[in-house]
Formats: C-alpha cells, sequence, structure tokens
C-alpha cells in the first residue's frame, strides 16, 4: 500500500503535463489555417462585353413554291451539298403542260374569232358606204369587234401565265451549300408561297448576338471576340466584330451585333447557342488580384495578404475589372501573395499553411 501511494503522485504529474501539452499544441494547431494564394503581378486585362445568341450564316436561302401543284420529283435530300442552280424539286409538268395547252387552244379560237369579227367590221363599213346598211348594223359590228379584242387580250395573258408556270416548275438552289430543310415530297400538292426548302451556305456561318443597349456603345467593327458553343464546351474558338445593327430593340433593349468566325468551325450548325466576350478594351502591365480575393467592409475595398506566413488585412483601392480580375491601383506590390477565398473567421496574425497544389 505504501508502495502503491508513493508511485500514483509521479503518474499524476506525468498525466497532467501530457494534458497540457494537448492542449497548448490544439490550441497553435488552431490558430493555423490553410489557405490558397495568388501572386500579384503585372499582367494584362482584357475588358469584353458578354453577349449571348446563337450560330448564323449569312448566305442563307428560303426556297418557296411560286405556283401550286404536286411535286412530281425531288433532287436534294436535307444534308446533302448543291451547287447553284440545283434542282431542288420539281412539280407534276403534266398538269401545267395540259393548262398551257388548254390555255393556247382557247387563244387561238379567240384568235380566229376576232379576225373573223375584224373582216365583218370592215365589210360593214364598206356596206355603209354602199348605202346597203345602216350606222346601227355599223356600230354593232364594231361593238363585236373590240369585245373580240379584248377577250383575246385576257386569253393572251391567261396562255403567257401558263406558260410561265412551266418556267416555274422547277425550284433551284440560288447558292452553294447544305440543304438544311427539305419540306416536300414526291406526290405531295403544294400550295403556292410555301416554304419548301432551305440552303445555307456553310463556309459564310458567323454568330448572332444580342448586346444590351448599356454596351452596344462601346462596340465597333473589328473588335476581337471570344466564342463558346454549347455544343462544344471544351473549346473556345476566335472572332472578329462584322457588322453593329444601329437599332435597339424597344422591348428587349438589345442591339444585334454579327461576328464573324476566324475559321471553319467543323460540326457546328445555324441555330446552335453561342456566347461571347467581345473585348473592347486591352489595359497591359496592371497589377490584377482575383474578384474572389476582394471583400467590402465598412464601404472599403480589403484583401486578406500572406506575410511570412501570417495573415494581414489590406485596404486596397480598385480600378477596372473584369469577370475574374481586378485591378489594383494602391495598396499591393508586385509579388505579394493574396489569399483567394477569404473566410469570416479570418484573424490578423492567423499562421497560414500554403496549399502548394493550390498555390499559383
Amino acid at each position: 500500500m505504501q508502495s502503491l501511494q508513493k508511485i500514483l503522485p509521479k503518474y499524476t504529474i506525468a498525466l497532467g503535463v501530457i494534458f497540457l501539452v494537448t492542449i497548448i499544441y490544439l490550441i497553435t494547431r488552431g490558430n493555423t489555417i490553410s489557405v490558397e494564394v495568388h501572386p500579384v503581378r503585372k499582367m494584362e486585362l482584357a475588358r469584353a462585353v458578354y453577349a449571348t445568341g446563337y450560330v448564323d450564316a449569312d448566305a442563307m436561302a428560303d426556297l418557296s413554291s411560286e405556283l401550286s401543284g404536286t411535286v412530281g420529283f425531288v433532287g436534294v435530300l436535307a444534308g446533302q451539298w448543291v451547287t447553284r442552280g440545283s434542282t431542288i424539286l420539281e412539280f407534276d409538268e403534266r398538269q401545267l403542260q395540259l393548262a398551257s395547252e388548254e390555255a393556247g387552244a382557247a387563244y387561238a379560237e379567240q384568235q380566229s374569232e376576232t379576225e373573223d369579227l375584224r373582216v365583218k367590221r370592215q365589210r360593214s363599213s364598206n356596206l355603209l358606204q354602199a348605202g346597203a346598211i345602216s350606222r346601227q348594223d355599223l356600230e354593232e359590228a364594231e361593238k363585236e369587234y373590240f369585245q373580240a379584242k379584248t377577250l383575246l387580250r385576257q386569253r393572251e395573258l391567261q396562255l403567257k401565265s401558263r406558260q410561265n408556270d412551266l418556267r416555274k416548275k422547277t425550284v433551284r438552289s440560288p447558292i452553294n451549300g447544305v440543304l438544311t430543310l427539305q419540306n416536300a415530297k414526291a406526290g405531295d400538292y403544294i400550295s403556292a408561297n410555301t416554304l419548301v426548302a432551305r440552303v445555307v451556305d456553310t463556309t459564310s456561318y458567323m454568330i448572332n448576338v444580342e448586346v444590351d443597349e448599356l454596351d452596344v456603345l462601346r462596340l465597333k467593327t473589328g473588335q476581337r471576340a471570344a466564342i463558346a458553343l454549347d455544343a462544344l464546351p471544351e473549346k473556345r474558338f476566335s472572332a472578329k466584330v462584322s457588322r453593329v445593327v444601329p437599332q435597339t430593340d424597344r422591348i428587349t433593349k438589345t442591339s444585334r451585333v454579327y461576328l464573324k468566325l476566324d475559321e471553319l468551325v467543323e460540326g457546328i450548325q445555324v441555330g446552335m447557342t453561342a456566347t461571347a466576350n467581345i473585348i473592347y478594351n486591352v489595359r497591359k502591365g496592371v497589377l490584377l488580384v482575383p474578384v474572389s480575393a476582394v471583400f467590402d467592409e465598412a464601404g472599403s475595398d480589403y484583401v486578406w495578404k500572406t506575410v511570412n506566413r501570417k495573415l494581414q488585412k489590406q485596404k486596397i483601392v480598385r480600378g477596372v475589372s473584369d469577370v475574374r480580375f481586378i485591378e489594383v491601383l494602391k495598396g499591393l506590390d508586385e509579388g505579394d501573395s493574396v489569399v483567394v477565398s477569404p473566410e469570416e473567421r479570418f484573424r490578423e496574425g492567423m499562421d497560414t499553411k500554403i496549399d502548394a497544389q493550390k498555390e499559383e
């Protein structure tokens, strides 16, 4: 028993020391935070206007039927390449030819009748001079002749119309391109002015975007742009402003801007969704920090920077910015490191552990 009493105080002291060391370690460890930092350096800041739109084409032809009739032949299917003058479809020639022949026969018949009435009118004029008929008989002959001439003119116009229909029986492509719409099949009856096909020149693809009225005055032809397509999310394409339409929509408060792609993009199609960042100003050699690094406190801008691996809150004066970076006019020097994602728990003097994988 006496031996046990001598040993217990030693164990008690040892446990107390271990407990105290553990507390100190936990307190010290709790004051060290892991942070992601970004070096402050001079870079190029490109200010851009963001806009959304779709893939369009400068050369695109909607082809409509000029007459009513039954489709007799389809020459090209959707997705196939066509050249200028290619036959897209033809109407059944038999019906058109029959109508033309009937109009021709009616014209010839009326032409013969008119000639007979002309001869009759001339004979009546001669008989009146000889006193063989009355003035009224001559006037009646003249009336019949002029009515026949009017009807002959109508028959002539009908014949020309039917002959013109024969020339319109073929719908041809006015441009080189790909047939993106074929809205008729052999045997279909098509009414006049019906959209039957669409041809798109794939070499004339462009991006059609709507720009807010507050931004459109910053844009002009020749400015560069970066294009993203929803259909090709991993890629970016270069383009430049080719046209700015000087009209603002009263409802959407946007203006239309056309962007010409620098090169052909394989696989894109008219109508695909696109977004554009149109660069209107480039500032070179300015100090930049990530947008996420800057926070507001009492109406002023601050960042947390690391000095000897300790946190230090730094007030800054910001300049211009884009979606990723903010220009720093005062408060930081090139080579400083700022915390990318500030947290409310940060305090002055906290020790930091820089994650090597995150440090830029």
